[in-house]
């Protein structure tokens, strides 16, 4: 009996990533929603200014004063394709570690590498409570690019 309960747990789990991986690895960039998202069709992509302070303190290890808090989540927030949310935030980051001129594995900041800034920015929707396309339906979340390493 147990080994019926674990094939049909395996299938299930099989069709939910495959599904996963069509939605959000497999996709083209002329088609879908994120389409809306390219500036190449005019989209303006945010700044993300009150975004880019928090990240940076909070992958130092310093407090984010409540007022840079606020005006992050309310740009994100203002972002009103939500889709294009973690595409900002992606953009927002690459201009970051330009700024900077980090390469891969070394630090941003004292005290703060690349992999941590890249997840703290990532997570940035779910601190601030503000929707995404995820899988698992609940509205907020973490951007899908943080799983991958050149993102």
């Amino acid at each position: 009996m147990w080994m019926k309960t674990v094939f049909w747990g395996l299938l299930l789990f099989m069709l939910v990533a495959t599904t996963m991986a069509v939605e959000y690895g497999a996709r083209s960039h002329n088609s879908g929603p994120w389409s809306w998202c390219d500036p190449a069709t005019g989209y303006k992509v945010s700044a993300l200014a009150g975004c880019r302070a928090m990240v940076k303190l909070q992958c130092v290890g310093s407090q984010v004063p409540e007022a840079v808090l606020r005006d992050c989540c309310q740009q994100l927030a203002d972002i009103n394709n939500e889709w294009c949310r973690c595409g900002d935030l992606s953009s927002m980051l690459r201009s970051v570690y330009q700024e900077l001129g980090v390469r891969e594995g070394k630090e941003v900041l004292p005290g703060c590498r690349k992999e941590v800034m890249k997840l703290t920015a990532a997570s940035v929707p779910e601190v601030c409570k503000v929707p995404i396309p995820n899988p698992s339906g609940d509205g907020a979340g973490v951007c899908y690019w943080a799983a991958y390493p050149d993102a």
